[in-house]
C-alpha cells in the first residue's frame, strides 16, 4: 500500500510540473504574439505545433515538416545507437581488464576522466580529422560519451563485492571464472544498467549536437537549417520535441531491460 500510495503522489507530482510548464510556454507564447518579430511565431502555442505535426503543407523537398523530422530522426538515431553499442562493449571490457589488472586501472582511469572533460563540440572536429569521415566520426563521438559511463560504474560494481563474499568464494576452491560469473558479473549488473541509464540519452545528444557541426542529414542538421529560416520554424519545435521524447524513451528502455535481466529489480515488482 505504502508504494502504490508514493507512486501516486510521484504522478500526481510530474502532473502538476507537467501543467506548470504548458502554463508557461502558453504565457510566453502570448507575449511574443504581441510583439512584432520577423519571423512569425518564434515560440509558438502548443496547439500550433501539434498541428504542424498533422500538417500536409510541403516545407522542402516535397516533404512535410513531420516527414523531415522522421526521416532524419531515423539516420541520427541509427548513428547513436551504432556508438552506443560500440561503446558499452568498449566499457565492459574497460571494466573488467581495470578489474583483472590493476596497473592497467592506474595506467587507464586518469585518461578516461581527460576525455569526458572535453566539450563535445571540441571533441568533434578533432575525430572527423583523424577520420575524415563524418558518419564514423558521429559513430565514434556517441561510443566516447557511452563507455564512460559504462566503464566506470561496471568497475564500481565489481569493486562493490564485500571482503567477506570473496573470501567465501576462494574458501570454497572456487576459480576465477567461477568468481566472476557466481559473484562479481551478477553484483555488478545494477551498476551496468546505471550506466546504460545515463549513457542512452547522452549518446542521442551527442549525435544531435555534432549534426549541427557538420552535414549529411540528421536531426541536428535540420535544427541548424531551421534556426537560420531555411524552412519552417515548426521543424525546429518538432525537433526539439521529438529529441526530448526520443532521450526519455531511451533512459525507459534501460529501466525496461533491467527488470528483464537484473533479479534483483524483478525482486523490487
Amino acid at each position: 500500500m505504502a508504494g502504490q500510495t508514493e507512486k501516486k503522489s510521484n504522478w500526481f507530482v510530474t502532473f502538476v510540473w507537467f501543467l506548470g510548464l504548458v502554463g508557461v510556454w502558453e504565457i510566453g507564447a502570448t507575449v511574443i504574439a504581441q510583439t512584432k518579430r520577423t519571423p512569425q511565431n518564434v515560440l509558438p502555442h502548443l496547439g500550433q505545433i501539434v498541428q504542424s505535426v498533422f500538417s500536409s503543407a510541403m516545407v522542402s523537398n516535397k516533404m512535410t515538416a513531420i516527414q523531415i523530422v522522421m526521416s532524419n530522426a531515423g539516420i541520427t538515431l541509427w548513428r547513436a545507437g551504432v556508438g552506443f553499442l560500440i561503446g558499452i562493449a568498449v566499457g565492459f571490457l574497460l571494466a573488467l581488464l581495470m578489474k583483472l589488472f590493476l596497473p592497467v586501472e592506474k595506467t587507464i582511469f586518469p585518461y578516461l576522466m581527460m576525455i569526458q572533460m572535453i566539450p563535445i563540440l571540441g571533441m568533434a572536429p578533432i575525430v572527423l580529422a583523424v577520420t575524415k569521415d563524418i558518419n564514423k566520426s558521429r559513430i565514434i563521438i556517441a561510443a566516447i560519451l557511452t563507455f564512460y559511463p559504462v566503464a566506470t560504474n561496471t568497475l564500481a560494481g565489481l569493486k562493490s563485492v564485500s571482503q567477506q563474499q570473496l573470501e567465501l568464494m576462494h574458501s570454497i576452491a572456487a576459480s576465477k571464472f567461477q568468481l566472476y560469473t557466481k559473484l562479481l558479473l551478477p553484483a555488478c549488473v545494477p551498476y551496468f544498467f546505471t550506466g546504460l541509464k545515463i549513457s542512452a540519452p547522452m549518446a542521442i545528444t551527442a549525435s544531435i549536437l555534432v549534426d549541427t557541426l557538420q552535414g549529411g542529414g540528421g536531426l541536428g542538421c535540420m535544427l541548424s537549417q531551421s534556426l537560420k529560416h531555411a524552412m519552417s520554424i515548426y521543424v525546429f519545435w518538432q525537433i526539439v520535441f521529438v529529441s526530448a521524447i526520443v532521450g526519455i524513451l531511451s533512459y525507459q528502455l534501460m529501466v525496461l531491460l533491467e527488470k528483464l535481466v537484473s533479479p534483483y529489480e524483478r525482486a523490487k515488482a
